[in-house]
């Protein structure tokens, strides 16, 4: 299978270890990423909070651009999935938003959806049977609370989702790997998101609770698919918390044997060797 593959800024900073961890599951997978020519930001919170022009206009090019690739696009960012997804909702559900977007950048849209969010790609199309059969040390100590945060989830006639309320996807794709997902009611509530820096008081509260209630459902680590609330919940946690929390993908490459997981998982700010250790040993 082949996808167009965008992984937008945070992938190529903050998250370095997602993006490495995505290209090498999706390689085992035999899934070809072709990463979209001279992408560019998809706005995420900035230009959706100061202008509705540019918050639809950044994403608009990229989807313009996977247009003239002729593929189906996979995006593992949350923040960037929902820009895009938005993106399309406005161009194919209002005239107006597709005329000026248009114009703007000098294509005609052809009102095709093409962007998909990673983790359901990987679910959906390349399939649970076909992950697990590359399972080599399955992950049957880990006890995982599956985090999907709010950009993956709403609004549900834009992303997509399962459940907004209840998604189950990554959690099916941990039983897929071994794991245990644990049941838990904080899956879908915010860590904070872009408050970190400005209040980061409330954002400590927020991230801080899910953490606790996941270690509360039994966990022993927490799973996610955001680099956004991947920081919060590594940086903005109470003092003494050291439950670990991993990219989905990195955990596929842990269950698939990848010894390179080591070195995604050494840019976490919290350790998480000894688990990964005993699984690579098991």
């Amino acid at each position: 299978m082949k996808l167009a593959y965008y992984p937008g800024c945070s992938l190529e900073a903050t998250a370095k270890e997602y993006d490495r961890s995505v290209r090498a599951v999706c390689s085992a997978l035999e899934v070809e990423l072709v990463e979209i020519p001279d992408w560019t930001c998809c706005g995420a919170t900035s230009a959706h909070a100061t202008n509705h022009r540019l918050a639809v206009g950044l994403p608009a090019l990229t989807v313009k651009q996977i247009q003239q690739m002729g593929l189906e696009c996979a995006v593992p960012c949350s923040a960037c999935f929902n820009r895009l997804k938005s993106a399309e909702h406005s161009m194919i559900n209002d005239l107006s938003v597709r005329e000026e977007m248009e114009k703007l950048l000098n294509f005609k849209y052809d009102a095709q959806p093409r962007t998909h969010d990673l983790l359901a790609a990987l679910v959906e199309k390349i399939g649970l049977p076909a992950i697990s059969k590359k399972v080599q040390k399955p992950l049957k100590d880990l006890k995982v609370a599956c985090y999907y945060g709010c950009l993956s989830v709403r609004p549900g006639e834009i992303t997509g989702i399962d459940s907004v309320e209840n998604p189950m996807q990554m959690d099916k794709l941990m039983k897929a790997l071994g794991a245990t997902p644990v049941q838990w009611s904080y899956k879908v509530d915010c860590c904070g998101a872009g408050h970190s820096v400005a209040k980061s008081a409330m954002v400590t509260s927020l991230s801080g609770k899910i953490l606790a209630k996941a270690r509360e459902a039994g966990a022993n680590a927490v799973v996610n698919s955001c680099p956004l609330c991947q920081t919060n919940l590594e940086m903005r946690r109470p003092p003494g918390e050291d439950i670990p929390v991993f990219y989905f993908t990195e955990l596929m490459g842990l269950a698939f044997g990848m010894t390179e997981v080591r070195d995604w998982c050494s840019k976490h700010l919290v350790d998480s060797s000894k688990l990964i250790n005993s699984v690579l040993a098991g």
